[in-house]
């Protein structure tokens, strides 16, 4: 059963990677889900805009290649291949509920992939800021395997009669999931943000990489940096003007009205920070910036930073760095390439259902 749900995902890898590249495939296994499906997710990508106007084309497409490197069958053998239970005869199935965040398009894939592959049954609530890009996805995956169609249930109020709880949401919903959930297993995801540690010693191509983690989906999600620890020397103005390259992201009538918005705030209050047009840096103790800023903190010793990165580790969830900082420490340029086994928060999500 595992190896056909591992063939299963690796074929909605497959009919992803034709929107990656522009041109729908000509391999047979994916002939009769193209001519279900292709058209009407190709139209849904453009159009997905109208309902959330942060998905734009571009974003969606970025969320499609981070599930893509997920789905390749050798990179989910090698993720399944730490569960030997996975293999095990259920029972019965248990149902999961998850309730999805919609930050950014598809943020709620890697638990609906969890819950499919450990068996179980899943009852999602997907965002209202999010719900068409997975809805349409479920929709594929049942095409490719009839069976899933039990598997997968999307419900718009309150989850109920429910084995488990996975729940991402804010500081503040995640006490209420954690009261209303309090009597069943449990993952609670609240707030995190993600930082990075420059050494000075970075080139300017590296720098650029970083680029990537900070202005993806508008800085929106939670491995996008929002939180630079520079050493006291570093020039500031060397990344406003190789960030320059981002001035297509003033674009975007929301980001440009939060820059605006943000920069008016800072001028009226005589707070200094750098300007390029597509982004402001402002120095700031904060881990979490506004959309259109990012904060930064100056260092004398490095390992500062590195007792700093302990003491707030359940606040952040990616550290950027071309010097290992903690546990895990990502490249730059990398934050939006978790593979399947990079789990959020740090918690085990297959562990987790497999234990239930």
């Amino acid at each position: 059963m595992l190896q056909h749900y591992i063939e299963t995902f690796s074929t909605l890898g497959d009919f992803i990677d034709q929107f990656l590249i522009g041109v729908p495939s000509e391999d047979k296994h994916l002939e009769e889900i193209n001519a279900d499906h292709f058209e009407a997710f190709e139209a849904l990508i453009k159009k997905v805009s109208d309902y959330n106007p942060w998905f734009t084309e571009e974003s969606v497409i970025e969320a499609l290649r981070g599930i893509r490197l997920m789905l390749h069958k050798e990179t989910l053998e090698k993720w399944l291949s730490d569960y030997p239970l996975l293999n095990q005869e259920k029972e019965r199935s248990k149902d999961i509920g998850v309730v999805m965040a919609g930050n950014i398009p598809l943020v709620g894939f890697h638990d609906l992939l969890c819950v499919l592959l450990s068996g179980n049954r899943l009852i999602a609530k997907p965002s209202s800021k999010d719900e068409h890009l997975i809805k349409a996805l479920a929709e594929v995956l049942i095409s490719i395997q009839s069976s899933l169609s039990d598997k997968i249930i999307f419900v718009e109020n309150y989850l109920k009669d429910i084995d488990a709880i996975i729940a991402t949401g804010s500081n503040n919903t995640s006490r209420h999931f954690n009261y209303y959930f309090r009597n069943i297993p449990k993952i609670i995801r609240k707030n995190r943000n993600s930082i990075a540690v420059l050494t000075g010693s970075e080139t300017d191509a590296q720098i650029a990489k970083l680029g990537i983690d900070i202005f993806s989906f508008y800085g929106l999600g939670c491995r996008n940096v929002t939180k630079l620890y520079l050493p006291e020397n570093f020039d500031l103005t060397r990344i406003m003007r190789i960030y320059e390259s981002y001035g297509h992201m003033y674009d975007h009538y929301k980001y440009a009205n939060n820059i605006e918005y943000h920069r008016a705030i800072y001028l009226m209050n005589n707070i200094s920070f750098l300007d390029n047009g597509s982004l402001l840096l402002k120095e700031d103790t904060g881990l979490s910036s506004p959309v259109g800023v990012v904060y930064y903190e100056k260092y004398s010793e490095i390992e500062d930073i590195k007792r700093t990165i302990v003491e707030n580790r359940d606040l952040l969830q990616c550290i950027v760095s071309i010097e290992e900082m903690a546990d895990v420490t990502t490249a730059p340029g990398d934050t939006q390439k978790p593979l399947p086994w990079d789990y959020a928060d740090g918690i085990d999500t297959l562990k987790f259902l497999t234990e239930i």
